[in-house]
């Protein structure tokens, strides 16, 4: 946990002692504890993130709203701050769901945000939230697992994994299950809250991972007692990320710009140039629109990283969740047909805000605004170039995750996929949104090289703005990554409560 100037406690001198009170203590015999890590995050540099203390007024506000509501600054909001506009947006959603008024009490919310993380093995914030929810006072012994929480929070688990791996598998049935029991049922307002946070964990999972946050030194994996050495590390250090002075990190050929990288970015603006002048020229048919959708819905399918490639350990947190063995898999896969969901059918902006915003007032508006922020979220950058509309880009971006989940929208050709986004891209999608928990530094590299290589090579500039440090674009990827993601989640259960209802 890291602490803003002037939010200092006296737990700081034991966790960031100065070098005399170090020896004085360990004189005494007491264990001190250091980071395993290097910064926030696993995959981005330290010195590309913010450090606190050298943020602008704008991000210093945030952090301090942050440190207000949550009661510590964490790893996700000084890796979210690299869009403080979006960050905003965020830190007032989650402030809302779970600490102002609202159907659920405010143990029965951490709870439910234990389940949703639990379910991609993300103890990171299984861990957050185990704290949150006995500082609201909540049961130590649900913590011991699902089945010691009450049956209403247990009746919630079909809805947790379908929501997390399968939503496109939900029916009114099973919202009727929850609504209609004889006992312990829910009701409206509640379920759309609980389906909320569901969403919202679900999708904070994919960004955990997505962007390797890495646990604060006061957390569980956040720190190590064994004083570092070059020579002969720890096992547990290399695999959270600590390689000594000579990080990963600072890869010699991570700051080097290639002609290749620099083609790549020019390739990749003149087939969004080429698109548009098809756009302009000559409209596809409806027909092989839909073509074209139904054949890059089944190429997800076959989209798919190696088996021989390693993700972050991660603590076992299974208790917290039923069938652990179910998982995601393709909605196509095994003869199984899933209709295809046609947006105009149901969509966000005309069915799903609406239901939302009657059933739990305000929350419906913090998610259309947050929606549309990592949607529209632009500087009109791409690489060394600006003036660069990106829209088509990001477009195909949120619509390929879409795609995935069998959500068709009638006005957009599914045929610019594949020329805007490359296997390696692909690759790092899917994981991200359907299995988050696979996601490894070397998918999180690989995509969007261009970027990094041609802005960490221009060391003969000023330094770069933080809005388009090298990893600027790869967050920005993950927050379209999460939203788009939650999105699909929320149109499966809205669709599913809106027929239970009418």
């Amino acid at each position: 946990m890291l602490l803003l100037k002037g939010f200092r406690t006296k737990a700081d001198d034991v966790l960031l002692p100065t070098e005399p009170r170090r020896v004085v203590l360990q004189e005494l015999g007491i264990r001190i504890p250091r980071p395993l890590g290097h910064g926030p995050s696993r995959f981005i540099p330290e010195k590309e993130t913010v450090q606190v203390g050298s943020e602008d007024a704008m991000m210093h506000a945030l952090f301090a709203d942050s440190f207000a509501t949550l009661g510590r600054l964490d790893n996700v909001t000084l890796v979210m701050v690299f869009h403080p506009q979006y960050l905003e947006s965020f830190l007032k959603t989650q402030h809302y769901l779970l600490q102002m008024d609202g159907p659920l009490p405010l143990h029965y919310r951490h709870y439910i945000g234990i389940m949703a993380a639990a379910r991609h093995q993300c103890s990171y914030l299984v861990n957050l939230h185990v704290n949150d929810f006995l500082h609201v006072g909540g049961d130590p012994k649900w913590l011991n697992g699902l089945e010691n929480a009450p049956q209403k929070l247990q009746n919630l688990g079909e809805l947790n994994k379908m929501l997390a791996h399968r939503p496109w598998l939900i029916t009114k049935e099973h919202i009727e299950q929850l609504l209609k029991t004889e006992e312990n049922s829910w009701s409206l307002a509640e379920l759309i809250h609980a389906v909320v946070l569901l969403t919202h964990y679900h999708s904070l999972a994919s960004f955990t991972f997505g962007c390797g946050i890495s646990p604060e030194i006061d957390c569980e994996g956040g720190h190590t007692f064994r004083p570092p050495s070059v020579s002969n590390y720890c096992l547990c250090d290399i695999t959270n990320g600590y390689h000594g002075v000579d990080d990963i990190h600072a890869s010699p050929a991570a700051s080097i710009p290639t002609t290749e990288s620099v083609c790549e970015v020019e390739a990749l603006m003149e087939k969004m140039k080429q698109l548009q002048e098809c756009r302009d020229e000559e409209e596809a048919s409806q027909e092989e629109m839909a073509t074209r959708f139904e054949r890059e819905k089944r190429e997800s399918m076959f989209v798919c990283s190696s088996e021989d490639e390693e993700s972050a350990p991660t603590r076992d947190v299974s208790r917290h969740f039923e069938d652990t063995s179910y998982g995601y898999k393709d909605f196509s896969r095994h003869g199984m047909h899933v209709p295809t969901f046609r947006a105009q059918d149901y969509s966000w902006e005309d069915h799903g805000y609406s239901l939302v915003n009657r059933l739990y007032p305000d929350v419906g508006q913090l998610l259309d605004e947050k929606f549309h922020i990592a949607y529209n979220l632009t500087y009109n950058t791409m690489a060394m170039h600006k003036d660069v509309d990106t829209s088509m880009l990001r477009r195909a971006i949120w619509n390929y995750i879409h795609c995935m989940f069998g959500i068709r929208y009638d006005d957009y050709d599914y045929g610019e996929i594949n020329q805007l986004l490359d296997r390696s891209f692909k690759v790092y999608i899917k994981t991200v949104v359907c299995t988050p928990e696979k996601t490894t530094k070397r998918m999180y590299d690989s995509f969007w090289r261009q970027f990094e290589h041609s802005e960490k090579g221009q060391t003969t500039l000023p330094p770069l703005p933080l809005l388009t440090t090298p990893s600027a674009p790869q967050v920005h990827v993950n927050l379209l990554l999460v939203e788009a993601r939650m999105q699909a989640e929320l149109l499966y259960a809205l669709r599913a409560i809106t027929r239970y209802m009418t």
